[in-house]
């Protein structure tokens, strides 16, 4: 029997696994290597690992857990877990089955693009979805925020402290109220509300936008607000309760709502979806799974 189960090894159920390896505790990680930030060319924020790729830092990261014996790591997607009447759980992944003390989910998100015509050609190379992770890239150039939801004023306000020559685009939807558009008029902000037509550029890089009503405006990049959705349905299944969020209800160290089960970094939406929070988090989630262990295992004896 492992004492825990990890599904999902980006950096929250990587941290977590160190965690729990290095309090001599038994882990599987299983992980099916397809990550939200696969299209990001270099991570920032991360102190020490400013800078790297998604790629190195999880060849760090799985470097990191060699050292531990009682860690194993399949590159395997789970397709069911079962809670069992003695409380342990029975994971089935692709040809394996473990039996499991705890189940430890972060599976993070995904991210719903919006509805743009050759949109995944920029995303990740010139069009963002985080101005902490790569505003800086882009200080001091005419940038593009394109946004359909009502989060498309306060996140046009965010990018202005990376450039002042920004133009809001809402894709055909009204999203701005009057106040809001004049606040932004008198700050030198267009505000686009046609649909877009075609993102223009080369090898990624933007130059330019096209709108249906024939206008074209030249860019060198901008950022996007997507709407983030679960990655996983195996929180759901297992019963677990959802958060006003669209997260996961946890406790301060990642227990939800089904003992035994918990949930960590950005699939329980309680912070921004960032490497160095979610990394935090999963350290969190594994410590109190290891106080869980270590109080279990202490009154049966």
């Amino acid at each position: 029997m492992i004492d825990t189960v990890i599904i999902g090894g980006g950096p929250a159920g990587l941290s977590a696994a160190l965690v729990l390896g290095r309090a001599k505790r038994s882990v599987y990680l299983f992980d099916d290597a397809n990550p939200r930030n696969q299209v990001t060319q270099h991570s920032h924020g991360y102190l020490t690992q400013d800078g790297v790729t998604p790629t190195q830092f999880r060849q760090k990261a799985l470097a990191d857990l060699r050292k531990y014996p009682s860690i194993k790591w399949g590159q395997q997607r789970v397709e069911t877990i079962k809670k069992q009447d003695d409380g342990t759980f029975r994971v089935n992944s692709e040809g394996t089955e473990v039996i499991a003390r705890k189940i430890l989910l972060a599976t993070g998100l995904k991210d719903v693009l919006p509805d743009v015509p050759n949109i995944h050609d920029f995303y990740g190379t010139s069009l963002y979805p985080c101005p902490f992770c790569d505003g800086w890239e882009l200080r001091d150039q005419p940038l593009i925020v394109i946004s359909e939801n009502d989060h498309a004023s306060m996140f046009t306000t965010l990018i202005t402290n990376w450039s002042r020559d920004v133009v809001l685009a809402t894709n055909g939807k009204s999203v701005l109220s009057a106040e809001q558009k004049a606040s932004f008029a008198s700050r030198n902000i267009q505000v686009v509300e046609e649909k877009i037509q075609a993102l223009e550029g080369k090898d990624g890089q933007l130059k330019q936008i096209q709108f249906s009503n024939g206008r074209v405006i030249e860019r060198a990049g901008g950022f996007i607000t997507s709407t983030l959705t679960q990655a996983s349905l195996l929180a759901d299944r297992l019963g677990c309760k959802e958060n006003e969020n669209g997260g996961y209800d946890t406790d301060g160290f990642g227990q939800t709502t089904v003992s035994g089960v918990y949930a960590t970094g950005d699939m329980t939406m309680n912070q921004a979806p960032q490497l160095l929070l979610a990394a935090a988090d999963g350290s969190m989630a594994a410590a109190g799974i290891v106080k869980a262990l270590a109080v279990e295992d202490f009154e049966m004896n």
